[in-house]
């Protein structure tokens, strides 16, 4: 089983126009809505990758249909502290003619202390019961910034494996408490190196840095320059495969998705790395939120080129 923790779920309204003009007007040609959030985008993956997931997390009532008619859709098991309210909702404008997404995020409602003691409860019982939990995304309005890292320490000793994708000082604090794997693109890696990170080496050795916190899998999204991994005995490179892009929004959770999925396998770094290179690809083949299709992927899965990086490139 593959947990997933969505603790600020969002309502991903895109919004598609020709020739974006800032500043001016723009006749809108399609809007749609859709259920997302990096947990609840995970979970979506690993389920069309046929293994069973689910997804705990915040909802708030007002906002709980979309998700749960998602949810239901594609086989994926919830559970959820219930919240009153709305769920936030991220603006998505997609500007057809450049293919470039211009996104207008809100931050979501504040939960009560009350709400997080019953998150924490609820984490700890499903974490007996998994193999992974993965922990990613932003946090509500007002939750401890240290949360995540509090999540990881508490469920040690539980028997699950930890996977952490977040930024700023969220992965800085949970970084600390030794995730399993975490999965920082290059800005957010620069960040936290304090240092431009150039070349593969560069990258290389700034993921080492955590590798050698106690961090065993470190996965690096590198845009149109691909991917990197490394686990400290070896780091493999994946460059960008030659695709039409549809769009790249939840192509980072799909690569988790996949890297989980070959980890529960016991599948080698090499492999499990092929298969989150291959959903995220089959990801961004796909419109808007929608999951990838299996079929996608399985074709993309023979065509992705692995390059090995030595220590000293």
């Amino acid at each position: 089983m593959i947990t997933t923790i969505s603790l600020n779920p969002s309502v991903d309204r895109t919004i598609s126009v020709d020739n974006f003009v800032y500043g001016g007007l723009n006749r809108v040609l399609d809007v749609r809505e859709d259920a997302g959030g990096k947990g609840i985008n995970v979970a979506l993956a690993v389920s069309q990758l046929g293994l069973d997931s689910e997804c705990i997390g915040f909802m708030f009532k007002n906002s709980a249909a979309i998700f749960e008619k998602k949810l239901i859709a594609n086989g994926t098991v919830y559970d959820f502290v219930w919240c009153d309210g709305s769920a936030r909702t991220n603006v998505k404008v997609l500007d057809r003619s450049a293919g470039v997404i211009t996104e207008l995020n809100e931050s979501g409602q504040r939960v009560t202390p009350e709400a997080l003691e019953r998150m924490t409860h609820m984490v700890l019982e499903h974490a007996e019961n998994t193999d992974f939990l993965i922990l990613s995304g932003s946090l509500p309005p007002q939750c401890p910034v240290d949360y995540y890292a509090q999540l990881i320490s508490a469920v040690e000793g539980l028997g699950c494996r930890c996977v952490l994708d977040a930024d700023g000082e969220r992965l800085k604090m949970g970084v600390a408490a030794k995730p399993f794997l975490i999965k920082p693109n290059r800005y957010e890696l620069q960040l936290m190196a304090d240092r431009p990170l150039p070349t593969l080496q560069d990258i290389r050795d700034a993921a080492m840095r955590y590798i050698d916190m106690g961090v065993a899998v470190v996965a690096v999204s590198l845009g149109e320059d691909g991917a990197m991994i490394t686990d400290g005995s070896e780091s493999l490179y994946a460059p960008r495969m030659d695709v039409a892009v549809k769009s790249t929004v939840g192509a980072g959770d799909s690569m988790i998705a996949g890297l989980v999925s070959g980890f529960l396998g016991e599948n080698s770094l090499e492999e499990s790395f092929r298969m989150g290179v291959a959903c995220a690809t089959a990801k961004c083949m796909t419109e808007g939120a929608k999951v990838f299709e299996r079929a996608t992927y399985r074709a993309l899965y023979d065509m992705v080129q692995i390059e090995r990086i030595s220590a000293c490139m």
